[in-house]
């Protein structure tokens, strides 16, 4: 029997893995970003509110919740063959923050999802990460019944620098949150490639 190279079975590709932070303000959304992409079970560390915690969380905004993220939530999306992506959410009160350190080691970048109806909650996380020179997207997510502005006012209002990508989105549909995970990656290579580059002389 002969053996072609159409015969030849391809050899199976070694995929890539990248580390991806999902962070934000409390109750914006990052439990179920990445429960709305992740192609495993997503492993969640949620509790219950207690009335314990009610004068520590600021619930203004997102009174229906009930559940908040202690430690993390994980999950995981092959964007190709040779990509996979694992994403970290961090916890989003001030009082869990010292669990940030920990998980940002290795990250090739990051999401800040943002609410605009509690804006100046996303400005913790967006200040770790320009101190620590991570990659990050701001993704904006668009509640209902929340006042939608155009890119730039948000940019402008986050006092972001231009380079920063700002994207709308709904933490509720895959597709969505896809596009801003590859924007993610894709600004994250970028500026790794623009730093490697040698200095002109």
């Amino acid at each position: 029997m002969a053996f072609g190279r159409s015969s030849r079975k391809k050899r199976p590709v070694e995929p890539v893995t990248l580390k991806i932070l999902v962070a934000g303000g409390f109750g914006v959304g990052k439990t179920t970003l990445v429960g709305a992409v992740s192609e495993i079970r997503p492993l969640r560390t949620e509790e219950s509110l207690s009335e314990a915690g009610r004068p520590v969380d600021d619930l203004a905004g997102v009174e229906a919740k009930t559940t908040t993220t202690v430690a993390m939530d994980f999950g995981r999306i092959t964007l190709r063959e040779d990509l996979v992506l694992y994403l970290f959410g961090t916890p989003g009160q001030d009082r869990f923050w010292f669990l940030w350190d920990e998980l940002a080691q290795g990250a090739l970048g990051a999401v800040v999802l943002a609410d605009t109806r509690r804006l100046e909650d996303c400005f913790a996380a967006v200040d770790y990460f320009e101190r620590r020179a991570i990659p990050f997207t701001v993704a904006v997510n668009c509640f209902e019944g929340a006042d939608k502005f155009p890119t730039e006012t948000v940019q402008a209002a986050l006092d972001l620098d231009p380079e920063v990508p700002v994207l709308m989105c709904d933490a509720r549909d895959r597709g969505s949150v896809r596009d801003v995970l590859v924007t993610v990656v894709e600004d994250a290579v970028t500026r790794e490639n623009r730093v490697r580059e040698p200095a002109a002389t």
